[in-house]
């Protein structure tokens, strides 16, 4: 018992040491919760939720590149494509920082980026995965929580789930092509040489 009790000395010391090297560590928590809210109330399909972790004079650029700058927006936005005829079924979001945010303006304000993996279920039941590229500016709201003042999300042109599927089927129509051109060119010939003969 005793040294079950000395471990677990030893391990809030580590986690007490790991808090303390890391800066601003009750700031970054806090964004650390707000990440994970927006990718819970996204994953959940309560995007009702996200108003909550968003500036009211956001300005957010979606990986369709559509433009949303009301909070109003956001729902909006989610009910034309997952509403009752839209194009999308269901959307799972992940978004990883690629570091710790960087903090301006007395540490009310900041920058961070990342990437994510935005896994779509679409209307005709084929699935769409989107690897992405995100940058977002934060702000201490007047509430003293963070909130998102302005968010841009868009993906590789060249390394995407369309462009690949748009690349295979060039290349299925390719081969189709090659193969019809092929087929009527033997054709044309051997009526050539039947009709060379007849004559």
């Amino acid at each position: 018992m005793k040294s079950i009790r000395i471990l677990l000395f030893l391990i809030s010391i580590l986690f007490s040491n790991v808090y303390a090297q890391e800066a601003d560590h009750e700031i970054h928590n806090e964004l650390r919760t707000l990440l994970k809210g927006i990718e819970t109330a996204v994953n959940t399909e309560k995007y009702g939720e996200l108003k909550q972790y968003f500036h009211k004079d956001l300005r957010v650029t979606v990986v369709n590149q559509n433009i949303i700058s009301s909070n109003d927006g956001i729902t909006a936005y989610f009910k034309e494509w997952f509403g009752e005829g839209g194009y999308l079924i269901s959307l799972k979001m992940t978004l990883i920082p690629d570091a710790l945010t960087e903090l301006y303006n007395d540490k009310k304000m900041g920058i961070v980026r990342g990437n994510g993996i935005e896994k779509y279920k679409l209307a005709d039941g084929r699935d769409l995965d989107l690897k992405t590229r995100w940058t977002a500016t934060v702000i201490k709201d007047s509430d003293g929580k963070w909130r998102i003042l302005a968010l841009h999300l868009g993906t590789n042109f060249y390394d995407n789930a369309i462009y690949h599927e748009m690349k295979d089927q060039l290349t299925q129509w390719g081969i189709l092509g090659s193969l019809f051109t092929l087929l009527f060119g033997v054709g044309i010939g051997y009526f050539l040489r039947g009709y060379n003969k007849n004559q």
